[in-house]
């Protein structure tokens, strides 16, 4: 193929990584994994792991876990970026999220790194009900969530990878950060009320305090860094008026319109994600 590049895909079995990795492969590139569970195992929590996995690749697409929110992800940004110099990347394109402050701090990082780059700026995901912590309340047909009428236009994670493959292989898109929504804005308690009338059952809903919420999870023994990231995404996000802001940057990249909620709706009903009995594999 005229023009393959070796891409590594750094969180290529998450969400949108192995999307990313997927339509890459069908392109014809030579598509390289980064994560623990692959060899040669890519760390986040190891900087010794990093430089075998660059080596040999000409691109990177970087999604940091859990969120380039948390702390120790500026640092961890920065010393990536240093390694993929060393070897030899020619371009990076960073994940990042939608009015997250301290995720424009690694940004900031990856467009003075003297690379090539590209900086993809996602709202929220569609993906989170059906993937993420959304989804067990769902099955369980009780959503009780603070921050319960701030409207987001969510986007598709299928919406996302198509955006990051097209910023990879072609230069045009260097330099430039794009800023991916969907096409309307929905509250949580909308979403529920559509996942609810699409699905045929009965899921309640309702609204609590972000502190009700945050004392939940930590009496249910959720991880630190989680509750952390959690506080953080529904107090300083959700309160950040550019959140609710719609975009036309899926379009302005691909040509197209962004996948509607109702549509990533009718594929998740269809594969049986939200179907109850499915909670058990949840435990």
């Amino acid at each position: 193929m005229k023009n393959q590049s070796n891409i590594l895909v750094i969180g290529g079995t998450g969400k949108t990584g192995r999307k990313v990795a997927s339509k890459l492969t069908e392109l014809g590139h030579k598509v390289r994994i980064g994560s623990r569970f692959v060899t040669p195992a890519f760390d986040w929590d190891n900087s010794e792991t990093w430089t075998e996995v660059l080596e040999g690749m000409d691109k990177v697409y970087i999604s940091f876990q859990p969120d380039l929110a948390v702390p120790g992800a500026l640092e961890a940004i920065e010393e990536l970026t240093k390694q993929a110099k060393r070897c030899g990347i020619k371009k990076v394109v960073l994940l990042s999220g939608k009015g997250e402050r301290e995720a424009e701090l690694c940004e900031q990082v990856v467009i003075h790194s003297g690379l090539d780059y590209t900086i993809v700026r996602a709202s929220w995901f569609n993906q989170n009900f059906s993937e993420s912590f959304f989804l067990e309340p769902i099955l369980e047909g009780f959503v009780a969530l603070p921050q319960a009428d701030v409207k987001v236009p969510y986007v598709d994670t299928d919406d996302i990878a198509a955006v990051a493959v097209e910023a990879l292989v072609n230069e045009k898109h260097n330099g430039n950060i794009y800023q991916l929504t969907g096409p309307r804005l929905l509250s949580f308690r909308e979403v529920v009320e559509e996942i609810s009338e699409a699905t045929d059952r009965e899921i309640a809903f309702a609204s609590i305090s972000l502190f009700a919420y945050v004392n939940a999870m930590k009496e249910q023994g959720v991880p630190e860094n989680f509750v952390w990231l959690v506080e953080y995404l529904f107090s300083e996000v959700l309160g950040n008026p550019i959140v609710s802001e719609i975009t036309n940057d899926i379009e302005l990249v691909l040509g197209r319109k962004p996948i509607d909620f109702s549509e990533y709706i009718e594929n998740t009903k269809a594969s049986g994600v939200w179907n109850p009995v499915c909670i058990k594999t949840l435990v």
